[in-house]
């Protein structure tokens, strides 16, 4: 496992390295707006593989599992406007605010982050320069432009999780996760429980707080969007099939709520 162990220079991503930013439907006329802050697990060239193995780097601790596959899909769908985060939480967690432990690890679960440990001062800010920064200005800019055009904007950031954590297996099919704002996630709790067929979470396996998230509490709760977190199980989207009925099955229900929502609500 070779990665370069070379000092901070002052750019990161080269000419042969990928854009962060990734989008699906720019003009799409769909009041929900979606993003994916782990939708991708690319690494920068000068990064190697961060020390770390591909067996580790295909797992949860890299990126979100499936969650690319229906948010693609439910974009489609709902002729919703994604923007989606291309590189691994490993280099840096789009959902996490920039000088917190856990915005560039160096243990993620069990598993060592060689590459992240001791970096400079210089490394750090050129990741969040470059990878970090044009995703969230990005959305901003996105929320920006539609604010201004008048049309109604409902933030839905799309997660997955693993079915087992430290041991412990998880029983939730779906989440839907929130702090302040509990309008949004109030009405899709109530459709998916009428599924009938589902562990819905309620503010699990996880909840929304400004330590341990970034994009609803900047984004939606900042800005005064309507707005939710979405965790999905991983096991039920690792492949295309689940990936499918998932996103059917959610532009289903937001398209319901879609009309249950008020409209003085949806302007952002």
């Amino acid at each position: 496992m070779a990665f370069n162990t070379a000092g901070a220079t002052d750019q990161l991503l080269g000419d042969d390295d990928i854009p962060p930013v990734h989008e699906v439907n720019a003009e799409g006329t769909s009041p929900f707006l979606l993003t994916s802050d782990h939708y991708g697990r690319i690494l920068p060239r000068a990064l190697g593989d961060l020390g770390v193995s591909e067996d580790e780097l295909v797992r949860h601790i890299a990126w979100d599992i499936g969650i690319a596959g229906v948010a693609e899909r439910l974009a489609n769908m709902l002729n919703a406007h994604l923007i989606a985060q291309r590189y691994s939480r490993l280099v840096i967690d789009c959902n996490r605010s920039p000088g917190v432990a856990s915005s560039i690890p160096v243990i993620s679960e069990a598993t060592a982050i060689p590459r992240n440990e001791g970096i400079s001062d210089g490394e750090r800010a050129a990741r969040r320069r470059e990878i970090f920064e044009p995703y969230h200005q990005r959305i901003d800019a996105v929320i920006d432009s539609r604010i201004h055009a008048k049309q109604p904007t409902v933030l839905v950031s799309l997660h997955s999780f693993t079915p087992v954590y430290a041991g412990v297996a998880r029983p939730w099919h779906i989440g839907a996760l929130y702090n302040r704002d509990k309008v949004l996630p109030q009405l899709l709790l109530k459709h998916l429980r009428s599924e009938g067929d589902l562990v819905v979470g309620d503010n699990e396996p996880y909840a929304v707080s400004d330590l341990s998230d970034y994009t609803i509490p900047v984004h939606g709760e900042a800005r005064g969007l309507v707005n939710t977190g979405i965790e999905i199980r991983q096991d039920l989207i690792a492949d295309q099939s689940g990936q499918q009925q998932w996103a059917e099955r959610l532009a289903r229900i937001f398209a319901e709520i879609e009309v249950e929502l008020k409209p003085a609500l949806l302007v952002g």
